[in-house]
């Protein structure tokens, strides 16, 4: 396996993993904080929304054990508190200990809220995974899946939902998941789903080995994402951490992930069953990021784009270990578009590349799919890069006949480490502009000098939302 500059060898990522075993091990410790019997006592936070109403989780027979699952003290709240859905909305208050949990659905106006000591865990029985349908833009699982477990925290068709707390932790306990991902019946569940649903804040929490995706809005609007600390092994297999899916106007920010796949993944439905649904991502900011993912990339456009992608800012990003930096995967079948993608002011350290566009990423759902179904890739921006320790600088396919334009660098520098590629750039089927790159780009992006890539000036509707200091 490639990290940094070198190669990792089999013993060698196993005590990576035993590292990073520990370092999951004190983040879930809770130093036997038993919670006062669940009081809520008086505190603060910042939200989209303040609430009228407020319960404790012991208020519903809740007991923070590690041992009693508490499922039915879930969904007993929720039926509950559901009565102030219109007269102010409610909290759910979570106290120190440990929660055993299997899959529960939130409510409409609606806090979750975790203390610091509190800890969510995910129940290793599968039958306390609900088994619900495919995605329509999806058709099928990875494997030919036709139906999928239910993430451990599920909303569908929601309105002002809110997920935070004070750096509590969400542990989904996901490694009986993954060494028997390839005999399931069913994909893996994700940590936190939540399907059409709209004004959404999932914001202070620490999320720790997720059977799959950790964060996967779909269908969604008005999403706000920020202050999380995400952390799985390395090795995990498919443990995105954010992965927006046919969503409009996103904000994710001050975020640390550490992943066994991509930090971040935007999405949009697979071949025929995504360019049916035709729902796109769009209005997208992602900024102030610290991303290490060793087996991949820090921001990964696709696959899954059918539905297209479009109007992506990405700033400010920090990375070390990272396999990749910006990745963008499509093919012939796919349909969709990938375009108005702007990146800037990100520093990275220790990769194997640095850009990656592909348009022979070919998974498929089924046979179904249109063999003519051809992708848009056009406007992609990237300016003030700094990337150390570099193996290659970019790799840039296109599709034969089906180019992938409108590409420009500018103010890109690369320094190389001792065993780097002799070809730092290399493009087929691509064409764009390049400016200050360092190593020099290839000759299908034209060398102008004193050119700046461009970012959008103008605010996202997102970023317009204040967050209100609410009080318990």
């Amino acid at each position: 396996m490639w990290f940094g500059n070198r190669i990792l060898s089999t013993t060698q990522l196993s005590k990576m993993s035993i590292v990073v075993a520990i370092v999951l091990a004190l983040l879930t410790t809770n130093n036997g904080v038993e919670g006062q019997q669940g009081k809520i006592g008086s505190f603060e936070y910042m939200a989209m929304s303040c609430r009228s109403h407020s319960a404790s989780l012991t208020d519903f027979g809740g007991v923070g054990d590690g041992r009693t699952s508490n499922t039915k003290a879930f969904q007993a709240a929720m039926n509950s508190l559901s009565r102030f859905s219109s007269s102010g909305g409610s909290l759910l208050f979570v106290p120190p200990g440990k929660w055993l949990t299997g899959s529960f659905s939130l409510i409409s106006h609606f806090t979750l809220y975790l203390h610091k000591d509190a800890v969510l865990l995910a129940s290793q029985n599968e039958n306390d995974w609900p088994i619900i349908k495919q995605l329509p833009s999806y058709g099928k699982g990875k494997n030919g899946e036709i139906g999928r477990f239910r993430s451990l925290i599920y909303g569908t068709n929601l309105n002002d939902v809110i997920i935070t707390g004070d750096m509590g932790t969400i542990n989904g306990q996901g490694d009986i998941w993954w060494k028997k991902s390839k005999s399931l019946r069913y994909t893996r569940p994700c940590l936190i789903e939540l399907v059409y649903s709209t004004n959404v804040q999932i914001s202070r929490l620490n999320l720790l080995n997720s059977p799959s995706w950790n964060i996967h809005p779909v269908y969604s609007s008005n999403i706000i994402i920020q202050g999380l600390r995400i952390i799985a092994p390395i090795n995990s297999p498919n443990t995105d951490g954010i992965d927006p899916d046919s969503c409009t106007n996103i904000k994710i920010e001050d975020c640390f992930i550490v992943s066994g796949d991509d930090c971040v993944s935007l999405k949009s439905g697979w071949d025929q069953y995504g360019i049916a649904f035709g729902m796109p991502t769009k209005q997208v900011i992602i900024r102030r990021l610290t991303c290490s993912s060793p087996q991949q990339a820090v921001i990964t456009l696709g696959s899954e784009m059918s539905g297209g992608i479009e109007d992506v800012r990405v700033e400010d990003i920090v990375t070390t270990n990272t396999k990749s930096g910006v990745r963008i995967k499509t093919t012939v079948g796919r349909g969709g578009f990938v375009k108005d993608i702007y990146f800037r002011r990100m520093n990275m350290k220790y990769m194997r590349h640095v850009l990656l566009m592909t348009g022979d990423y070919s998974t498929h759902a089924d046979h179904g799919y249109d063999h003519k179904a051809f992708p848009l890739v056009h406007n992609i921006n990237y300016r003030d890069i700094v990337a150390q320790s570099v193996r290659m600088t970019a790799q840039l396919d296109g599709i034969s006949g089906h180019p992938f334009t409108g590409m420009c660098f500018s103010n890109v520098t690369v320094s190389l480490s001792a065993i780097a590629e002799k070809v730092q750039w290399n493009c087929l089927d691509v064409s764009g502009v390049s400016s200050g790159v360092v190593p020099k780009a290839c000759g299908l992006l034209s060398d102008q000098q004193k050119t700046t890539c461009y970012f959008p000036n103008d605010v996202l509707p997102i970023e317009k939302v204040v967050l209100k200091k609410c009080y318990v």
